[in-house]
């Protein structure tokens, strides 16, 4: 419970530190508002590319086992041809 509390209060926090720093920000507020929207196009962009290069090693991980997959599949196909020979099947 003391963990969420401390969540609460922190992003409490960060909200009334954003609204007064709009508030009592010495620029106009077109200028307040254009740095607003940049700085959360910024986040945005960060957010895609990270998100895009966990994408990128999932998928690189994925190709991996199926790679490792079919070299299972394919050993257990020769070693049942191998079996078979062997017991004249």
């Amino acid at each position: 419970m003391k963990t969420k509390d401390l969540v609460i209060g922190v992003l409490g926090g960060i909200a009334v530190g954003a609204v007064l720093g709009v508030l009592f920000a010495p620029d106009k507020g077109s200028n307040t508002r254009k740095k607003i929207v940049d700085k959360g196009n910024d986040v945005t962009d960060n957010f895609k590319a990270q998100l895009t290069a966990i994408l990128n090693k999932l998928d690189n991980k994925s190709e991996e086992v199926a790679s490792k997959v079919d070299e299972v599949v394919s050993n257990e196909a020769k070693r049942n041809d191998l079996e078979n020979k062997v017991l004249g099947i």
